[in-house]
């Protein structure tokens, strides 16, 4: 790269954002944010954007030569009320609706739009194997996944090269769903969920992250991916693999699946369900997983503390 390319990344300060901006200054790109208040961290400048009252510092997307949307309410930090699930898709949908409509009244043409979306795109769907032509399921996550992806379309319209990649369990020892997975394990207690039986599409922060570099850097590539690492498990292996990475003997405890209900009501069927995702596109178009096998992609997390 003979010019720094400024990648601006949307949730660039979340759990995924804060690996990826990491990773991408690592490899040379300048990085930019869009939130919710204008500050400046290191190198990095977060832009001002708000979208109840429709704004965004244009300046923001005059120097981004890339897109990353990543922004979103987290899907499970919270019981699914009414409220809630409006908030989820609106996040979402409205954010990239904000972005695209204000590429277009500036007329400006970032060379490549990467969005994130989620495996919950094809509901549950037990032990089918699921590549990217797969249907839709028919729950809340697939319709939060479906009208997230038709809402980033647009972006096309501007002769934006648009990728989708399909995020699975992102793991990180820094957030998400590994912290809590692994903190029944570390007193010797292994809650696997439900039946157990359930399929995890897993995939290594960095991997996620790498992914997300190489749909920048590859311009071949187009349309949706999955981002989950080339075997997926279920959910009493992720579990067994959890205590083996950490050292740990366990006395394996189903949760009872009703038990799971009550706790969590509708929220409990996004883990009780699964998706067993491939990866053969994104690694036929020349990606390489640094971290295809759990138990070893698990000691590496641990290892670094990524």
């Amino acid at each position: 790269m003979s010019t720094m390319e400024t990648v601006l990344i949307t949730g660039g300060s979340g759990l995924v954002g804060t690996r990826l901006s990491q990773l991408l200054i690592e490899e040379g790109y300048n990085v930019i944010h869009l939130g919710r208040k204008k500050a400046r961290k290191g190198n990095i400048i977060t832009y001002q954007w708000d979208v109840d009252s429709q704004t965004l510092e244009v300046e923001a997307l005059l120097r981004a030569d890339h897109i990353i949307h990543l922004a979103g309410a987290g899907v499970m930090d919270g019981r699914w009320t009414e409220e809630r699930k409006k908030e989820i898709i609106r996040s979402r949908v409205a954010t990239a609706k904000l972005l695209i409509d204000q590429l277009k009244k500036n007329d400006f043409h970032p060379k490549t739009f990467v969005s994130a979306s989620a495996v919950g795109y094809y509901g549950n769907r037990g032990s089918e194997l699921l590549d990217e032509n797969a249907t839709a399921g028919t729950d809340f996550l697939a319709e939060v996944c479906k009208a997230w992806e038709a809402a980033v379309q647009p972006v096309k319209e501007l002769g934006t090269r648009l990728v989708i990649n399909r995020i699975g369990i992102v793991l990180s020892s820094q957030g998400g769903a590994l912290p809590q997975t692994a903190k029944p394990i570390q007193f010797g207690i292994g809650a696997t969920l439900g039946d157990g039986k359930q399929y995890v599409p897993w995939i290594h922060i960095d991997d996620l992250c790498r992914q997300f570099i190489f749909s920048i850097k590859n311009e071949k590539l187009e349309g949706v991916y999955n981002a989950t690492a080339p075997q997926p498990v279920t959910n009493k292996e992720l579990t067994e693999s959890i205590a083996t990475a950490l050292g740990k003997k366990t006395l394996s405890a189903p949760a009872p699946a009703f038990v799971l209900r009550l706790a969590m009501g509708e929220m409990a069927d996004a883990i009780l369900g699964g998706q067993r995702t491939t990866s053969m596109k994104i690694q036929d178009a020349g990606f390489g997983f640094q971290h295809p096998i759990l138990v070893p992609a698990l000691q590496d997390i641990y290892e670094r503390k990524v």
